[in-house]
């Protein structure tokens, strides 16, 4: 399993597959442990600050199973070192907080043919989806954001997000980690969950492939 950034989505993620035994958890992140981080990245503590976000979370999870294999890249990469590095995993979870990133993770996975979990969380509102490349018919994140449109790119560290909202994303993140894995019951392939936490309001749209996309037609 590959973890891209150990934020407020990738913390509980991480913390949930280690404590459910995933084998190998590889986690790149290249930020360091900052006092403002820690009331939504909840993998790290007051200690933690000064440390690396990848070596943080590589403690943290060692001390909650010993038995697994977590991999710590400290570096910030380029596409074709992420893409090497995701070579042979058996899903990628992005949790990063920037489209360049998700994109780059979209067509990534696309290429590798691995099933993709992406999440996002601002404010109030937050989202999850797969995209299992391992079956031809799947959309991918640029169907359902193109990478030509001028979104502007929002970031929990510049507009803030309900902590809380963080550990429930995260927590279906995982949780839709452990479903592809295991293959058991309705994942969110080819759905876009959105939340609303604010007003507690949940819902799940369809995502039609684009047959005009750059990345996956």
């Amino acid at each position: 399993m590959f973890n891209c950034r150990c934020w407020g989505l990738g913390s509980p993620v991480a913390i949930y597959l280690a404590a459910s035994g995933v084998g190998k958890i590889t986690i790149c992140d290249f930020d360091i442990v900052d006092l403002s981080n820690l009331q939504r990245q909840i993998i790290h503590e007051e200690k933690s600050i000064g440390l690396n976000k990848a070596e943080s979370a590589k403690i943290a999870l060692t001390r909650i199973n010993s038995d697994i294999n977590v991999v710590a890249i400290k570096k910030q990469l380029n596409i074709d070192e992420v893409k090497s590095i995701a070579e042979g995993v058996d899903i990628i979870v992005d949790c990063s907080d920037n489209f360049e990133t998700r994109y780059a993770l979209n067509k990534i996975a696309f290429d590798l043919k691995c099933p993709l979990v992406s999440g996002a969380a601002i404010k109030f509102d937050g989202q999850v989806s797969i995209f299992d490349f391992r079956t031809n018919n799947s959309p991918c994140y640029n169907c359902l954001f193109p990478s030509n449109d001028e979104e502007q790119n929002l970031k929990c560290s510049d507009h803030g997000v309900f902590s809380p909202l963080v550990g429930l994303v995260g927590s279906i993140q995982a949780g839709e980690v452990i479903k592809v894995l295991l293959d058991i019951g309705t994942t969110l392939h080819g759905k876009l969950l959105l939340i609303n936490h604010r007003d507690i309001d949940f819902k799940i749209l369809k995502i039609q492939k684009d047959k005009h996309c750059e990345i996956c037609s």
